[in-house]
């Protein structure tokens, strides 16, 4: 058990944030993917994940969500991205094996053109292969009360 656990902290020096122990056996990882700051407007993309190790069932229980958060104004368009502010695209499929695809956005804002890839895929295969590694079991579920 302590293996798996300072093998998932080893692991979190990949990611833009460590996994932190939120409880007994109970791991989190959430960090900021994209941030767009603009005149009177914020837009913020967070990826987060949690697990729990089950000793007494052998197994892994991983969830995850990307959330997208917005505060503020557009630039007067119908949609969340007016004229400046850009658009994007997310290509994915959700299943029962969990999300797949990436998500790209560019935006132009002032002349200047920022981008970012995201794949959904790297974390949860780590974490599939640290499961078969140590001869657990890897459960994705769809509901993160399931991670308790």
């Amino acid at each position: 058990m302590e293996d798996i656990k300072k093998e998932l902290i080893e692991l979190g020096k990949n990611y833009p944030k460590n996994f932190v122990e939120i409880r007994n056996n109970i791991f989190l990882l959430d960090f900021t993917v994209a941030e767009r700051k603009a005149f009177l407007r914020t837009d913020k993309l967070t990826y987060s994940c949690k697990l729990k190790i089950d000793n007494q069932k052998n197994e892994i229980i991983f969830f995850e969500i990307l959330k997208e958060r917005g505060a503020g104004f557009s630039a007067g368009a119908s949609d969340d991205f007016g004229p400046g502010f850009g658009f994007k695209t997310e290509k994915t499929k959700i299943g029962i094996g969990g999300r797949e695809g990436t998500i790209e956005e560019q935006s132009v804002l002032f002349g200047k053109t920022y981008s970012y890839k995201f794949s959904f895929e790297k974390i949860r295969q780590d974490i599939k292969d640290i499961s078969k590694k140590y001869g657990f079991n890897f459960t994705y579920v769809l509901n993160e009360r399931a991670v308790r």
